[in-house]
């Protein structure tokens, strides 16, 4: 594939070595050509490496086994999941998981990538429903055109939100970004 389809989450093979697809950046500097520049992070290794693709240059993505799982809880740094065909139980670290322990709720499916049985990723929703348990109270007169205000949910996620939104209220954040998309 095209080094200008890379999106985090991804696994590839550079050079021979395996890597997990952190973030991207796409770059056009002026009258050069476009490049991607891509944080990936080593899954050998577990370290962290900077990569500049050429937009034309291709990458090789590496198949992974997608099994769907849920995730029950979390103990101690480790994360435990159960395949919901097998019924057999995972854990996953936190160097694993990066972004996405934001985003774990009870019972939340998802998909976990092995590459040779060995977890190596999860593929989170678009979207997740998340519940608010903390934020200032609500604004006489606000309306949501006007500014945010912080809001801790249930993971501990902070999310900006429109003023109306009161402690107990369900709302769909984005996994892309952390961002408050609606109110459920």
């Amino acid at each position: 594939m095209k080094a200008t389809q890379l999106k985090k989450g991804m696994v590839v093979k550079v050079e021979d070595r395996l890597y997990k697809i952190v973030a991207t950046h796409h770059l056009t500097p002026g009258n050069w050509r476009g490049m991607v520049q891509a944080k990936m992070k080593d899954l050998m290794s577990e370290s962290i490496v900077e990569h500049r693709f050429r937009s034309e240059d291709n990458v090789d993505k590496v198949h992974c086994d997608e099994t769907e799982m849920e995730y029950l809880y979390e103990d101690g740094g480790d994360y435990h999941f159960m395949n919901t065909t097998t019924y057999e139980q995972v854990h996953l670290t936190n160097e694993t998981l990066g972004d996405a322990v934001n985003y774990l709720i009870a019972n939340i499916k998802l998909k976990v990538e092995f590459i040779e049985g060995r977890p190596v990723s999860v593929e989170m929703p678009v979207t997740v429903d998340m519940k608010i348990v903390e934020t200032e109270p609500e604004l006489r007169g606000a309306t949501a055109s006007q500014s945010r205000k912080p809001a801790k949910t249930e993971t501990g996620l902070i999310v900006a939100v429109p003023p109306f939104i009161k402690e107990g209220t369900l709302i769909r954040v984005s996994t892309e970004d952390g961002s408050y998309v609606e109110k459920v």
